[in-house]
């Protein structure tokens, strides 16, 4: 059994990290960190399957049968449609769920871990379309399609059969089908249709491909890593039409403000998990496992949303970026001072937050002299530009006098310095 191959990192011209260091968009830019992304991603899932064959004696044989299965069918998915496998491979919660995977100590644990290859080697196979027959265990009477929907039965073990774009899922034992069912409506894309009352489907927001992910078990992590991003909402508790309602008016006003940010959030966040809000502050966070996810409560207006999905998705951009060209040194314990949080944080906290903010600035620059937006945005966007502007300005401060950077990581932070400049070069008319 061989592991995808991945090709060597992207190399990253001057030019390009100095446009990511300054927030604008760039597509160039988003096509790299893409390409990033997807090459990490395939270093991690290789990696895990070296340790399984390390240490396959301390598996469980089923596990070990189940997992070497699922790689040979995501194997042969991929010699079919490699985009479809690719986009599989590169959804968020599948980056939570490597990270979980290898982190895990090796028993039970691990080997329940190791069964959610077989959902992705499900979800691949079948996007791919052509002939299958595959039993997988669905133990909680569960079964998550990553990106696609969940499937509820009443069997510990389901059997799925397709062939022709139609699939046909009997619980282990039946030749009765289930109640619910799934087709390939598009193969081009690999786009599956499911049916039925034990179906529960990712839903799309509008005018896009973004996804409102309520369902997948990895969109935040387990344990610890969790709580400190909130909680997970429960489909049963989302309300669908309120947040496609918000989506989808937070793009309009990103459009009317600066399109080629609308853009970039279009094309950059392609999926949005609901959390469960927390008294009356609004939650928002990123994973860095998981690029291209946006956590967050639902906002209570349009401008709300808009802020998250760009303060959010630079969140996502830098850590990606970190990912490929590092930083930041690891092991500090510097603790700093910032103006948006009432918590010292590390050079790698002060890094994060000064670039999410700063991106927000711009935004906000740009919304203060925007034709056709609420008056309301205005003249609170140019209130909110002065005090983050200034807060940007001290934390870029500690960021050029730190011997904690990498001279990358300097170079990153003084392009961030020169754009923070040209934001305050000219005062702001007012709303």
């Amino acid at each position: 059994m061989n592991a995808p191959s991945p090709s060597p990192f992207p190399s990253l011209s001057a030019a390009v990290f100095a446009r990511l260091a300054r927030t604008r968009p760039d597509p160039a830019g988003l096509t790299l960190l893409g390409s990033a992304l997807h090459t990490r991603r395939l270093l991690l899932l290789k990696a895990l399957l070296v340790r399984v064959q390390r240490q396959r004696g301390s598996v469980d044989p089923a596990a070990l049968g189940r997992f070497e299965r699922s790689w040979a069918l995501l194997e042969r998915a991929e010699t079919l449609r490699p985009a479809v496998v690719r986009d599989v491979l590169d959804y968020p919660s599948t980056g939570v769920w490597l990270a979980a995977a290898l982190a895990e100590p090796a028993g039970p644990g691990f080997d329940r871990l190791l069964a959610r290859l077989d959902a992705l080697a499900l979800t691949a196979a079948l996007r791919c379309g052509g002939a299958l027959d595959l039993t997988v265990e669905t133990p909680d009477g569960l079964l998550s399609l990553p990106g696609v929907g969940r499937l509820r039965v009443a069997a510990e073990r389901v059997r799925f059969g397709a062939d022709d774009g139609t699939v046909r899922v009997h619980p282990d034992g039946s030749r009765r089908p289930v109640p619910a069912g799934l087709t390939l409506v598009d193969r081009v894309r690999g786009v599956l249709a499911g049916h039925g009352p034990g179906w529960s489907a990712v839903r799309r927001l509008p005018r896009g491909g973004a996804r409102l992910d309520d369902l997948d078990p990895y969109r935040v992590p387990a344990g610890a890593g969790g709580a400190s991003v909130g909680t997970a909402a429960d489909h049963a508790d989302t309300d669908h039409p309120a947040w496609s309602a918000r989506w989808r008016s937070a793009r309009e006003l990103l459009l009317r403000t600066d399109p080629g940010r609308a853009a970039e959030v279009a094309r950059a966040v392609s999926v949005v998990v609901p959390l469960v809000r927390r008294g009356p502050r609004h939650l928002g966070a990123t994973l860095s496992a998981a690029p291209g996810a946006v956590l967050t409560s639902l906002p209570a207006e349009a401008q709300g949303m808009a802020e998250t999905l760009v303060h959010e998705l630079h969140h996502s951009k830098l850590a990606t970026l970190h990912e490929l060209v590092p930083l930041y040194g690891p092991g500090r314990e510097a603790l700093h001072r910032v103006g948006w949080r009432p918590d010292p944080r590390p050079v790698a906290g002060v890094l994060h937050g000064a670039y999410a903010h700063l991106a927000l600035a711009d935004l906000w620059r740009r919304a203060v002299t925007a034709d056709g937006v609420p008056r309301s945005w205005r003249s609170g966007a140019g209130q909110q530009f002065d005090d983050i502007h200034d807060q940007v300005g001290e934390a870029l401060a500690i960021l050029l006098e730190s011997d904690e950077l990498t001279a990358e990581g300097r170079e990153f932070a003084d392009q961030m310095r020169q754009h923070h400049a040209s934001l305050g070069a000219t005062p702001l008319a007012a709303g």
